[in-house]
Formats: structure tokens, C-alpha cells, sequence
């Protein structure tokens, strides 16, 4: 059946009538209350597919709906435009990363307009601009000041596939780099650091209080990693002066310590490593430089390779608890940069510890009672302590204590807390990102920038070398330049910064990309921050996440947002992705369903309640053979509103009646269904709850007795409303059509529900269980089977007497009975 309206030109009309009149365009001083709704700005590889498009839509109906609601709601675009993908693009075409970039962001910004999703573009920002740069460069200046930023030679990881260093969190957990696939490298280099471990405390706590997915917060602990224990020294059988420091969360296992293992990386490896087993020892180090932390931390086991992981250095040393001498080895699982770089091991206590020993034929001395069940190996749990001297018979916790105070009167200890989280490396050997803005001068030494010649802009005559080696550190013109304290010779920072520092403030330039001589006024910005609501994709719960909260906290600190919240997005939620054959949606894997043919069918609005009607939105979605029939029912669905909105088939009468009443209460049932689904997230009971009422409306007003005619007004006009925020166009238009003297549809206040009309009549429900009454449950008059089944099953007297039993049949007569054969 042919559409009754014309989806492209009615689409198009209302976009441009938004952008053109700035619908939702907002200014800092609007009286309202305030909501400020982002989806995480997106790196422009082209146009939009369905990924986007689901984002997207959800971002859009919380623009519409809160506006709808009374608010002035702050709603900007722009692009994450640094990266490495337009640089790879760029050497493979022999052309500048800024044509790739240009004609991404074009492509990416119509498809999202033609999605009629609405910003205020006013506020664009994209991370390429150099008025954006200014600032980014000034954000690391001042962190530099402040001591937030440093440069130290450390081992990074290094991608020999994008010729670049990797922060911990681009390593994915094979030891491959998340961008090219390429097994990552250690090299040592000097590089430029964030400081965010001064943080470190800070962010865990501050986690707690966010409305946040509990997901998203665990794996920011988890990555944070806070652990409690005490350090303390292991003096050297050969010189009992000398000592190596160990840090452990266990030292009421101290008794069961049967050696120590050092970090390939430790200071003292040298001086602990006899002639005899040097050759051993270099070859072990020679294995873990080449490997990533992440592989050198993995769980192993005795079948994992642990006799190549470990090597005996040779030496001894004391442990305090006994005064037992134990060996010293080097293991490629401790790494130089946590904790001390050294570990007690108690085989009996730890998983690896065991396995360890068991292939390097090592002790294991239990110190741990397990429970009589246990069948053997490493015990962490909790029980009576044996074989622990003077810690015999305590409890965990109890042994925890006693072994501290021993260890901090006897072996210099000190209780101490360590995290996992390491310092953030932004140092990147790349042409297409922010160029640092220092310059070393051989008298004076790293010298910032001056502020009036910022931003340091790359230089555009640049041949993009296919070895992929940044242009930037052979540009003699661009590495050439004059020390701004003695106006001698120097050289500019040719490494550029990691383009998550760019997507760590985007939020705040977007509230006030109007200061001329500031990154952003933190008057203005103190107004919308902090965002309302974040949206955005499970990945980014440690990368962009963590780094912005840190940033946010940092500025603060650095005096540049005095005043400003130090959490930066209140409620996130992160959608579910879209999946193609079993793997995510992705240009990069080339396994893309285009927007474009749907445009012309369904249009945008039918689209858009595919995206709302799938499923839950945190869910992921598989795009099926089924996936068509879904949109084009949506189109269907569109297609029986518009018709019912223009009367089609309508009969009416005079006299409001039973069958009147009952429509305007499942019409207020709905409002208020609608109204709770928005607020949960739940959109695809939202759209089923419209779906389902189009249907009464439907049945009521075509049937031979027909509708009141204020009534079906009523209705109409409220759909219409509860519509406005999933599928935007045509209900303007209809709006339009049957209102129009009225301001449109997306101007009027969001529906109420009336309490009187949304109040169900109970009855009282009878539950047996083979026949023979066991609960009585008030519900609605209304109740479905299904709702029947559950109610009865889950009512407490119910499961009690249901324990241990099979459900043979559940008959169920709502309102009035279910019974349970069992």
C-alpha cells in the first residue's frame, strides 16, 4: 500500500525549519531550568550507520522530551577530529589528514541532520579547530606548572603498526594495540606524562556517588585498583645492609614465604644476579622487554610457560618472620612500576605463587588452615593460622595486625596503600593530534610556549611518510625555532597529545564557546554543569571516562574552573551496540547497514522508532533477516496514525458513554506509562504502550458506534504529543495540519496523566495451590494472564510452600483466581 504522505519532503521541511528558526538553539541566560544532555561527540569516519543512528535517537528524544517538560535543555555537537584514522587514511592517499577529516565531519553532520536529530550549531566545536587548540595547549601548560605534567624516560608500550606509544588502556588484553591489531612492543623513551595517580584516592571515592551504571563503576575501580598492605624490607644474605623492598596486601602470610621474586626492570637486578646465572637472567629480561604489561600480568598457570616467565638470580634473602633464607628470582609477571617492583611469594596463599613453585621445584608452607573439603593447591580464603609462629590460631584479620606491628618494628615496614592506576602517557608520535607546546633550548632547558604565540599549528606542507613516521620530527621548519627565554637556538616537541585530552573538556568549551580570551568563563559553564545526562558506549568506561573525570578535577585544581563541580557528568548511560554477522557495527570492519535506503522508505521517523522499539536500550542488538520486517512494521505503524489523525474511516456521536470513558483512561494510563518508561529508559515499552493504544483508539472510533468527538480530540492531540520526542516530523506536521493556529507540536508542555483517570479498580485475587487456597492478592480489574501467573508465583506465602516442588500447571482466570498443580 503506498504511503499516504511524502516522508522526504516532509522530513526535510521540518529539518530545515529547526535549523533555520534555531529551535533549539539556547542561550546561557534562559530563565528556565536547565538540562544539559551529550552524547559523547564522535570521531568523524564518515557517514552515519546504524551505531549512530541508535545513539543518537536515544540523545534526541531527551532534547524533545525535556524540552517538552519546561527546560531549557543545552544540547551541542562537534567532533573528536584528531586521530589516527585520518592519518592513516592520509598516507594512504598521499594527501593531508585535514581533506580526510573535513570531508568525514561534512558527510557525519548531514547524516545526523537528515536523522532530524537537534543541536544548537552554534556551539560546534571539533578538536582540529585552532581555536580549540589554543586552549587544549593552555589546559597543558597549566598543568605543566602546577607539576601535573612531566617528562621521564619509562618503558611504554609501543605499536609498530601505528609507529606510536599506546597508553596502557589502547593494549587490549592479548598484547595487541586496539587500533591496528599489531602485537605491542616495550621500548624506553622519553615521554610526557599526566599526573593522575595524584588522583588516584580521589577518583575511586568520587565513583561511589555518581549515577552511573554499576558496571561502568566497577571497572573504574577495578582499574584504579586501590590495595592495602604493608612494605617492608627482605635484607640480603650476602650483605645485610642492603635490603629489597616488597609490598604485600597478605602479611599474615609472612611465615609462608618461600622466595622473592623481582621486576625484570629493578634497580638491584644487577647486584642480585651471580656470573653463574647472568646468561639466564639476560634472557629473561630480553623476552619481557619485548612483551606488553598486559601480557606479563596475565593469569598463568604451571601450562602457561612459567619455567621461561622466571629465572634464579643467584642470590638470598632473609625473611624477617623465621630468619629462613629464601632464593630471589626474576619474573616477567611483577612489573617495575607498581608497588616496589618486588614481591614476597607465599605459594600456599596465591594461584600463580603456587604454580610458580611447582615448576621451579620450590617450598610450600601453608600458613593458612583450609576448611576439610579443600582439595588442594593455593588456599586465599580465611581460616586459623598455623605454622605462623606467634600468629598461630588468629583469624585473618587478626594476624593482619600483629604481622604489621612486627614488621614495622623489625624490617622497616610501613602500611602503606598502592594502586594499579598508572600515570597517564599523552606523549604521541603522530602528525594528526595537538602538537605539545615546549620547546628545549640546550641553556635554559624545556620552556613552555609563550601564551601569545599559541596555538602551535602543524605545519600544512608536509609529505605523509608511508613508514608511518610523524612529518613533524624531520620538518625542519616546524622542529626549528628560538628559545622564548634567551632567543637562542631550540627545538619544538614534535610528539603531539593523545587525542583523549581533547575529549576530556570538549563538555565545557560547549557550554561556553563564546569567551574570546578563555578556554570557557566558569560563570558560564557553573550553569549547565554538571551534563545531566551523558550517553555513550560501554568502551569508553575507563579510556574517556576516567581521563575526563580527572581533568575535570585537575582544572579545578590548576585554578582554570574555580567553582565548577569536580565530577563532570551526573547520570551516564552507555547504549548497546549494533551487531552485524556477530560482530559490532563498525567502518573499520567494513560491516555497515547504511541509514540512506531507510530515509526513502520508512523515513527518518520510522527509523528512529525501529531504534526505540527493538529492544531495551542497553541492550545489544543483532541486525537480523527479521530486522526489515520491524522497520517497515514501524513505517506501517506511522503510516495507520497518520490516517487515523485525518479521520479516516471515523465514526463519531454525541453523548460521551461507558466506551468514551474507557478510552480516556487507557489514554491517561498511557500518558502516565509513557511518561515513567522515558524517565527508566525503558523506550520500548514506551513505543509498545503507543502502539497498543493506537489500537483502542483505532478499534473505538471506526467501530459502528463510534467516538466523541472531544474525546477523540483529546486523544489525538495527546498522542500526537507523546510522539513529538520518538518521531518528530511527521507528528509536526499532522500538528500542524489539524492545529494551525497553534505554536508546533515540539512547543507544547509534555501530557499529564489525571489521577483520577489513571486509578485502577482492584479486585481481590484468589491463588490455590492444587485447588486449595493458600493467598489472597489485591489487583487491578485489568490484569493479564501472564501478570496473573507471575503475581501468584511470586507472592511470598506462595514460594514458601512451592520450595522443592514442580509446577506441573499454572490455570489462570484473572482477576479472580489462579490455581497451582503441583
Amino acid at each position: 500500500m503506498a504511503r499516504p504522505f511524502d516522508v522526504a519532503a516532509i522530513e526535510a521541511k521540518w529539518q530545515a525549519r529547526w535549523l533555520d528558526d534555531g529551535t533549539y538553539e539556547v542561550d546561557n541566560d534562559d530563565p528556565r531550568e536547565r538540562f544539559y544532555a551529550l552524547c559523547m561527540y564522535p570521531y568523524p569516519s564518515g557517514a552515519a550507520h546504524q551505531g549512530h543512528i541508535r545513539n543518537y535517537t536515544f540523545g534526541d528524544l531527551i532534547v524533545r522530551y525535556q524540552t517538552m517538560k519546561g527546560k531549557a535543555v543545552l544540547s551541542p555537537f562537534g567532533f573528536d577530529s584528531f586521530g589516527l584514522p585520518a592519518e592513516n587514511a592520509a598516507i594512504k592517499a598521499g594527501s593531508h589528514p585535514r581533506i580526510f577529516t573535513d570531508a568525514r565531519m561534512k558527510e557525519l553532520k548531514s547524516s545526523v541532520r537528515r536523522l532530524g536529530a537537534v543541536y544548537d550549531w552554534r556551539r560546534e566545536v571539533f578538536s582540529h579547530d585552532p581555536g580549540y587548540m589554543k586552549w587544549a595547549q593552555t589546559i597543558f601548560l597549566a598543568f605543566w606548572k602546577a607539576g601535573l605534567a612531566y617528562r621521564a624516560e619509562a618503558p611504554v608500550n609501543w605499536c609498530p603498526g601505528c609507529a606510536t606509544v599506546l597508553a596502557n588502556e589502547q593494549v587490549n588484553p592479548d598484547g595487541t594495540c586496539d587500533r591496528s591489531g599489531d602485537l605491542v612492543e616495550r621500548k624506553y623513551l622519553e615521554q610526557w606524562f599526566f599526573k593522575i595517580t595524584d588522583y588516584a584516592e580521589e577518583l575511586l571515592r568520587d565513583v561511589d556517588a555518581l549515577e552511573w551504571p554499576e558496571r561502568v563503576k566497577t571497572m573504574q575501580r577495578n582499574w584504579i585498583g586501590r590495595s592495602e598492605g604493608v612494605e617492608f624490607t627482605l635484607a640480603l644474605v650476602s650483605d645485610p645492609s642492603r635490603s629489597v623492598r616488597v609490598f604485600t596486601t597478605r602479611p599474615d602470610t609472612g611465615f609462608g614465604v618461600t622466595y622473592a621474586v623481582v621486576a625484570p626492570e629493578h634497580p638491584l637486578l644487577d647486584e642480585l644476579t651471580t656470573d653463574a646465572q647472568r646468561d639466564v637472567v639476560q634472557a629473561l629480561v630480553e623476552r619481557a622487554t619485548s612483551a606488553s604489561e598486559l601480557e606479563r600480568t596475565s593469569s598463568s598457570d604451571a601450562g602457561d610457560g612459567l619455567e621461561k616467565r622466571g629465572a634464579f638470580t643467584g642470590s638470598y634473602v632473609i625473611n624477617p618472620f623465621n630468619d629462613e633464607q629464601v632464593p630471589v628470582y626474576v619474573a616477567d609477571y611483577v612489573l617495575g612500576t607498581y608497588g616496589t617492583g618486588a614481591i614476597m611469594a607465599v605459594p600456599a596463599e596465591d594461584e600463580r605463587d603456587f604454580a610458580f613453585a611447582h615448576v621451579h621445584g620450590l617450598r610450600v608452607v601453608r600458613t593458612v588452615e583450609p576448611p576439610a573439603d579443600f582439595n588442594g593447591g593455593a588456599f586465599s580464603g580465611d581460616g586459623p593460622h598455623i605454622n605462623s609462629g606467634f600468629l598461630n590460631g588468629l583469624d585473618t584479620e587478626q594476624a593482619k595486625i600483629k604481622a604489621t606491628e612486627f614488621l614495622v618494628a623489625n624490617a622497616k615496614g610501613e602500611a602503606k596503600v598502592n594502586y594499579r592506576l598508572r600515570d597517564w602517557l599523552v606523549s604521541r608520535q603522530r602528525f594528526w593530534g595537538c602538537p605539545i607546546p615546549v620547546v628545549y633550548c640546550d641553556v635554559h632547558g624545556i620552556v613552555a610556549v609563550p601564551d601569545d604565540q599559541l596555538p602551535v599549528v602543524a605545519p600544512d606542507d608536509v609529505t605523509m611518510d608511508k613508514s608511518g613516521q610523524s612529518p613533524l620530527a624531520t620538518h625542519e621548519g616546524f622542529r626549528s625555532t628560538t628559545c622564548p627565554v634567551c632567543g637562542g637556538p631550540a627545538r619544538r616537541e614534535t610528539d603531539t597529545m593523545d587525542t583523549f585530552t581533547d575529549s576530556s573538556w570538549y563538555f565545557l568549551r560547549y557550554a561556553d564557546p563564546f569567551t574570546p580570551d578563555k578556554a570557557f568563563d566558569p560563570v558560564e559553564v557553573a550553569k549547565w554543569m554538571p551534563v545531566d545526562q551523558y550517553i555513550g558506549g560501554i568502551e569508553h568506561a575507563i579510556l574517556h571516562l576516567l581521563y575526563a573525570r580527572f581533568y575535570m578535577k585537575a582544572l579545578v585544581d590548576v585554578g582554570l574552573a574555580p567553582g565548577l563541580p569536580r565530577e563532570p557528568f551526573r547520570r551516564l548511560f552507555t547504549q548497546g551496540m549494533i551487531r552485524l554477522d556477530g560482530a559490532k557495527m563498525s567502518k573499520s570492519k567494513g560491516n555497515l547497514i547504511a541509514p540512506e535506503k531507510y530515509y526513502e522508505t520508512v523515513g527518518a521517523d520510522g527509523l528512529r522508532l525501529f531504534h526505540l522499539f527493538v529492544g531495551p536500550p542497553a541492550d545489544d542488538v543483532d541486525w537480523t533477516s527479521q530486522t526489515e520486517e520491524v522497520i517497515e512494521g514501524c513505517g506501517r505503524f506511522l503510516d495507520r496514525f497518520y490516517r487515523l489523525c485525518h479521520e479516516h474511516e471515523v465514526n463519531f456521536h454525541d453523548t460521551f458513554d461507558d466506551s468514551d470513558l474507557a478510552v480516556r483512561q487507557a489514554l491517561h494510563r498511557t500518558v502516565q506509562r509513557v511518561s515513567d518508561d522515558f524517565e527508566r529508559w525503558s523506550y520500548n515499552t514506551a513505543v509498545a504502550a503507543v502502539m497498543e493504544l493506537l489500537n483502542t483508539v483505532s478499534k473505538w472510533a471506526r467501530s459502528d458506534h463510534g467516538a466523541e468527538r472531544k474525546t477523540f480530540d483529546e486523544a489525538i492531540e495527546t498522542m500526537l504529543k507523546m510522539l513529538a520526542p520518538m518521531s518528530p516530523h511527521i507528528v509536526a506536521e499532522i500538528w500542524e495540519q489539524r492545529f494551525p493556529d497553534l505554536p508546533s507540536v515540539h512547543e507544547q508542555s509534555w501530557p499529564v496523566a489525571d489521577p483520577a483517570l489513571v486509578k485502577e479498580e482492584t479486585v481481590t485475587m484468589v491463588v490455590q495451590l492444587n485447588g486449595k487456597v493458600r493467598a489472597r492478592l489485591e489487583v487491578a480489574t485489568t490484569l493479564s494472564e501472564s501478570d496473573a501467573e507471575t503475581l501468584a508465583l511470586a507472592a511470598p506465602e506462595i514460594a514458601r510452600e512451592l520450595a522443592g516442588s514442580t509446577v506441573k500447571r499454572v490455570v489462570a482466570r484473572p482477576p479472580r483466581l489462579v490455581n497451582i498443580i503441583v
